[in-house]
């Protein structure tokens, strides 16, 4: 139970800053998540400026109030009691995305596929790996995503991140702590406003080309059209966890309309009207047979966040 004194106050500071359409009470996270579940939050902001984060950021520390960020709402699965306290979503923050020379610069709630669209247009090459990758920038900095061979950590050159305090810091690529699905902003609560990926030159039409050719991988092989919030587990070490699913005979595996998906069993897709809870039940089962199929224990990839219905 959150202090609703404390909660009032933050409205009432936000309110001065922030327009009421973009500071949303009891909003379903369903409606800002990929993968299309999830209750609601007691405040959901949406910045739109670095200083509007800062404040809502320092605020919400002040008044002693849990805090939560997203950036573009994949690779979440919100629970279905939804999430006490302030949520911020990155992905309406005001879009700064340009070259210099071989470095570029963009905000963190643009989307992945955006940045790798421009670095195309601009003969920079070394994104393409995460052409298809849901979600935004920062949340690939923040999990150091990664597919096909690449991840982030091979082209962040730079981060900018705010700290509880509201206060911009600025972290070489060597300060940032990147391990597989990891990074130092997991540790530490800070949150990533700007990124500078260091790329290389290549010709437009070549990049275009690769990205084409992941793409169609992709489209291929992954369930794009549906519901879901990307490859649900880590990659186990010396296996691949959608070949141990599928191994186990799980594909196509369902509880209520959370199901494994029969283009590919690494991912849990929303086939209907599924709750966050038939969702983790079916990621806890799968857990359960692989293990006792395999010996191996799957590590879910996505964040699990919020409180179960009550």
């Amino acid at each position: 139970m959150i202090n609703k004194y404390a909660f009032t106050s933050f409205i009432s500071q936000l309110n001065a800053i922030i327009p009421g359409e973009r500071l949303l009470i009891d909003e379903p996270m369903s409606r800002h998540t990929t993968f299309a579940v999830g209750g609601p939050a007691d405040v959901l902001v949406l910045p739109h400026t670095v200083q509007e984060l800062a404040v809502a950021i320092r605020s919400a520390k002040e008044l002693l109030l849990p805090l939560t960020v997203l950036g573009g709402g994949s690779n979440v699965l919100v629970l279905d009691g939804g999430i006490r306290g302030v949520v911020i979503q990155l992905n309406e923050l005001n879009k700064v995305l340009q070259c210099d020379g071989l470095l570029l610069r963009a905000s963190s709630g643009l989307m992945l596929g955006d940045v790798c669209a421009f670095a195309q247009q601009n003969g920079l090459a070394g994104i393409e790996f995460a052409c298809g990758i849901p979600g935004t920038l920062g949340g690939a900095v923040f999990m150091n995503a990664g597919a096909y061979d690449g991840e982030m950590s091979e082209v962040v050159s730079r981060v900018q991140a705010i700290n509880d305090a509201g206060i911009v810091h600025t972290y070489d690529a060597a300060e940032l702590e990147f391990s597989y699905r990891h990074s130092r902003f997991q540790l530490t609560q800070e949150v990533i406003v700007e990124v500078e990926l260091a790329l290389t030159a290549d010709d437009k039409a070549a990049i275009a080309e690769r990205i084409d050719v992941l793409m169609n991988r992709r489209r291929s092989k992954q369930p794009l059209e549906m519901h879901s919030a990307g490859s649900t587990f880590k990659r186990p070490s010396g296996y691949f966890a959608g070949t141990l699913i599928e191994q186990t005979g799980l594909k196509g595996f369902s509880v209520g309309d959370a199901q494994v998906s029969t283009k590919h069993a690494g991912f849990v897709v929303n086939i209907g009207h599924a709750s966050a809870e038939d969702i983790l039940c079916l990621i806890r089962e799968i857990q359960k047979r692989v293990e006792s199929a395999h010996g191996v224990c799957l590590e879910p990839e996505v964040r699990i966040i919020g409180e179960p219905r009550k």
